[in-house]
C-alpha cells in the first residue's frame, strides 16, 4: 500500500480528459484502489479521483461514515465507481459548500444537481446502478468533475463565496481542506 502526492490546482494533469478502464478484476486494478482509498484516508477527504494522484484512469472512490471536513454531512456508501456515467433526474440545483484535496486551504459554494443516477463498474467489473441526492450526489458529481479535467473553482458561480477555508470557517477542523 502506497499513500500517493495529491496534485494541486495548477498541474496540468489535473487538466486532462481520463481515459477508461478496460481490464477489470486485475491485481494493479485493485492495487491501485487500496492506494487511492489509503490516500484519502490520509488527507482526511470524503472522496478522490484518480487523476488526483496522477493516473488517467476514470476511476474514483468515495464514502464515509461521518468526515470532520464537512461534520453536518450525513454517510456516504464506500463506493469505487469505474468508468462512471452521471444522470441528472431533476433540473433543479443546489447550492452548498465544496472543498478538495487538490484546491487545498480554499472552500466555494458550487451548484450541483439535487438529484441524480450514477452508474459505472465496480473494481471486479460488475455493474453498479444508483440513485443519489444531497450530499452524496455533490460528492459523486464532484469527483466524477475530476475525471473530465474539471476542478471545482470553475464551477464557482459567486466568487464572493469562495475563500480560505480558515477565514470563512474559522474552527473548523480541515488543515488539508
Amino acid at each position: 500500500m502506497t499513500i500517493h502526492t495529491i496534485l494541486k490546482m495548477g498541474d496540468p494533469r489535473l487538466l486532462r480528459i481520463a481515459q477508461p478502464v478496460h481490464e477489470f478484476d486485475t491485481p494493479e486494478l485493485h492495487a491501485l484502489v487500496t492506494d487511492m482509498f489509503e490516500t484519502m484516508e490520509a488527507a482526511r477527504g470524503a472522496g478522490l479521483a484518480a487523476p488526483q494522484i496522477g493516473v488517467d484512469l476514470q476511476l474514483v472512490i468515495f464514502g464515509f461514515g461521518s468526515t470532520d471536513r464537512y461534520p453536518e454531512a450525513p454517510p456516504v456508501p464506500r463506493t469505487v465507481l469505474i468508468n462512471p456515467q452521471i444522470t441528472p433526474l431533476t433540473d433543479a440545483l443546489e447550492e452548498d459548500w465544496e472543498g478538495c484535496l487538490s484546491v487545498p486551504g480554499l472552500r466555494g459554494v458550487v451548484p450541483r444537481f439535487a438529484r441524480i443516477r450514477y452508474r459505472g463498474f465496480d473494481p471486479e467489473g460488475q455493474p453498479i446502478d444508483r440513485e443519489a441526492e444531497g450530499f452524496h450526489a455533490r460528492v459523486v458529481q464532484h469527483e466524477c468533475d475530476h475525471l473530465i479535467g474539471t476542478l471545482y473553482p470553475m464551477r464557482v458561480r459567486d466568487f464572493s463565496r469562495f475563500g480560505y477555508t480558515d477565514v470563512m470557517f474559522p474552527g473548523l477542523d480541515a488543515p488539508d481542506d
